[in-house]
């Protein structure tokens, strides 16, 4: 069996090269029933805990509050414009235009673009619930960054203590369909190359978003620590991602410990840096009327769940190279030892580390573009800009996520290259990368020569 290996003539590169490949991409390299016991040891209970909080805290459905009209509090039905014709603007706005003319302000030159130029006067029906087949009359202005056009579906908000005729009017226009054509061919791209593992990916990723809306969020709506739902729906997501895209193996095992340690790391740190610097968390319209419904919520906890949940999905992907990365290393060259194959991992990380917090950096402020946009609008300095609630979240969640994600790349490293290396010696001595030979060409050359 291991013949192959021990054979001093020179092998051309190639087939060595081969031999790893191959069985990186086959079945995982078997550990030891050592290591297997102490993974499960460690694991069992951490998933059971993890069961455990999820029947404890399971919220059964969002609470019932009264509709408040205000934001995204509105209720909402399907509408299509049947009709559009263009009009002249004095005849359908009231707004007057100021006695002298002044247009400096946003108020004077609003007024003025009001009385100017064609509007737009679409006819709406309404599509869905119990009105449906009303219509109603929507006048659209000039400059409006919206345009209704005709056969256009669009989605319109109710007020019922709104008198008759104002009570619809449209607020947003209908995605459904390009939205669900551009999922499509994201599943199929996915499919096409990942193959099987793209198919469970797409589950997991169904799974995630299950435990998203089932759980995290209705479980914070009824008032749960969103710190304490924030981690175990955390944890119940890479335990099902993980598992389910990389096979229940010690080396996905190794990632779970890294990324289940640079979570406890982001928590901590972010709970101490959100108290220290005093952040709220309710720096919006959006959150000071999730408060307003519902006053109980912790704000800044909600901002502490948002971090630990944002630094998941990056997390897995560096658990799980770094932990790909050293297995094979590993089965390069077996008679590596620990520290050499943190060494040679660490290398890989650094390069890692470098791309992935500039990614994270880059996506926040993608995120809060429009926000630079006001403070730069206003000359401030960069100090005054960071000091700002709404912009010192994002940098607290930023650096803490980064942290976060630094700080898994070692510790990741030196956990799988413990778990490979004693591996080697609890299996008496033979490395199991060693059986991998005997399924290459040239060993079945040689067995049958």
């Amino acid at each position: 069996m291991t013949s192959p290996r021990n054979d001093p003539a020179p092998q051309p590169p190639s087939p060595g090269h081969s031999h790893g490949h191959t069985h990186s991409h086959g079945p995982a390299a078997p550990v030891s029933r050592h290591l297997r016991k102490v993974i499960a040891a460690v694991l069992i209970p951490f998933a059971t805990a993890v069961v455990v909080g999820l029947i404890a805290f399971w919220p059964g459905g969002v609470p019932d509050h009264e509709r408040t009209g205000v934001g995204f509090d509105r209720q909402t039905q399907d509408g299509k414009v049947v009709q559009v014709v263009q009009v002249d603007c004095a005849d359908v706005n009231a707004a007057q235009v100021p006695p002298t003319g002044d247009t400096s302000t946003p108020s004077g030159r609003e007024a003025v673009n009001e009385q100017e130029g064609e509007c737009a006067k679409a006819t709406v029906e309404v599509t869905s619930g119990d009105d449906k087949g009303r219509r109603f009359v929507e006048v659209v202005q000039p400059d409006a960054p919206r345009q209704l056009k005709e056969s256009q579906g669009v989605v319109v908000a109710y007020a019922p203590d709104a008198p008759r005729d104002l009570q619809y009017s449209v607020i947003d226009v209908n995605r459904k369909i390009p939205m669900a054509l551009l999922a499509g061919i994201f599943a199929l791209a996915v499919v096409l190359v990942g193959r099987m593992r793209g198919v469970m990916a797409l589950v997991a990723l169904a799974v995630s978003f299950a435990v998203l809306t089932l759980f995290i969020l209705p479980a914070i709506l009824q008032g749960s620590n969103p710190l304490v739902v924030a981690v175990i729906g955390a944890s119940a997501i890479m335990l099902a991602a993980l598992y389910m895209c990389h096979g229940v193996t010690a080396r996905t095992s190794v990632a779970v410990i890294g990324t289940l340690i640079s979570l406890l790391l982001i928590g901590l740190l972010g709970s101490l840096f959100i108290g220290w610097a005093s952040l709220s968390g309710n720096t919006d319209d959006n959150t000071g009327l999730i408060k307003g419904l519902y006053p109980d919520i912790d704000m800044s906890g909600l901002l502490l769940a948002g971090i630990i949940i944002g630094s998941l999905g990056v997390l897995d992907d560096v658990t799980v190279t770094q932990t790909s990365a050293v297995w094979e290393l590993h089965q390069a060259d077996p008679e590596m030892g620990w520290k050499g194959l943190y060494r040679a991992g660490i290398r890989i990380g650094r390069d890692h580390i470098a791309s992935v917090v500039n990614t994270l950096v880059l996506a926040y402020a993608g995120a809060a573009l429009p926000l630079l946009l006001l403070f730069s609008i206003a000359q401030s300095s960069v100090g005054t800009v960071a000091n700002s609630e709404l912009v010192a979240e994002e940098i607290v969640r930023t650096l803490v996520g980064s942290i976060g994600l630094v700080a898994s790349v070692p510790v990741t490293t030196v956990l799988a290259a413990l778990v490979v290396s004693a591996d080697r010696a609890g299996s008496g001595g033979t490395p199991a990368a060693t059986a991998a030979p005997a399924r290459t060409g040239r060993g079945r050359r040689r067995k049958t020569g």
